[in-house]
């Protein structure tokens, strides 16, 4: 039973799906199945339930989850201890991140990192979802929080998923209920808030209109949700943006709507593959690794809404 086995089936179980978590885990999908086929036949007993939408784990894979986390966070952990012990936790690790930073485990782990290795540098830079993953694929910064976009990251990027999350409406107070939801031709009868067109969540707006046959016309383009927020409360227009958004936490002057149909995102962690990982990020990644799967199953999962 190997530590790569392993990972593969915790990529399984977390990402329900053995093409996603071929993806996650940088091989093609047959290794994946391989490897998962050889660990059941291991054990003794199935693992996964193969569904025709996804997989789920059986009683037997549900018993190895906590055991197989534990074997991934003891091996961060020795890889960070041994790092440091090789005096290699100096320099410099730069991030970039869109907005809404504050609604994923970032701080934490950013907090932790700068209390085991004082040593690095952290530095943080802002920008678009776009811009950021060029500049990472350019090797211009070590990595960045963004949103994934449509068409998915190219092979030469690694990814974490940090958050799930929606594109909601939001109104003036007392203008409407919460349901039902409000549907992309009412909300295009507005004026609409949002982010323009260098946002990555932007793309994911713009395709759920064009898939209904709609144009998206953004009348106030600012990826600043509190502006957003200021625009509705004054009667501006119709905001359509982030759920995850602290900013939207009982604000008495907006009411938020879901919209239908739902317009679906995801925020990752993105850092280039090619060549080998500076220190300052590998040890991020293993310390995300040893928090992730080391405060126990109810904690591993990423955080989702």
């Amino acid at each position: 039973m190997e530590l790569r086995t392993l990972e593969y089936f915790v990529a399984v179980a977390e990402e329900k799906s053995f093409t996603k978590a071929a993806a996650r885990c940088h091989v093609v999908q047959p290794a994946i199945s391989q490897q998962i086929q050889a660990l059941e036949r291991e054990l003794g007993e199935p693992l996964f339930e193969r569904l025709p939408r996804q997989v789920v784990l059986t009683s037997g894979g549900a018993a190895l989850l906590p055991h197989a986390r534990a074997c991934l966070a003891a091996a961060a952990a020795a890889a960070l201890e041994f790092a440091e012990r090789s005096g290699l936790l100096s320099g410099t690790f730069t991030l970039g991140t869109v907005g809404g930073l504050e609604g994923t485990r970032v701080p934490r782990l950013l907090g932790e990192y700068h209390r085991r290795y004082p040593g690095v540098g952290v530095r943080l830079t802002r920008g678009s979802s776009p811009a950021l993953l060029e500049r990472v694929r350019t090797g211009a910064i070590d990595a960045a929080v963004l949103a994934d976009p449509p068409e998915g990251l190219p092979d030469t990027i690694g990814s974490r998923l940090l958050l799930e999350d929606r594109i909601v409406a939001v109104l003036p107070a007392g203008s409407r209920a919460v349901d039902p939801p409000l549907t992309l031709a009412e909300a295009a009868r507005s004026p609409l808030i949002g982010y323009g067109p260098g946002s990555g969540a932007h793309a994911f707006v713009r395709d759920a209109f064009a898939a209904q046959g709609l144009r998206l016309d953004i009348a106030y383009a600012t990826s600043d949700v509190a502006v957003q927020v200021a625009l509705v409360a004054e009667g501006v227009g119709v905001a359509l943006t982030s759920r995850a958004s602290p900013v939207l936490a009982a604000d008495p002057r907006i009411v938020v709507v879901p919209l239908e149909p739902a317009i679906l995102l995801r925020k990752v962690f993105a850092w280039r593959l090619a060549g080998r990982p500076g220190a300052p990020l590998r040890a991020f990644l293993d310390l995300w690794t040893e928090l992730t799967y080391g405060t126990g199953p109810g904690d591993a999962r990423p955080e989702q809404l």
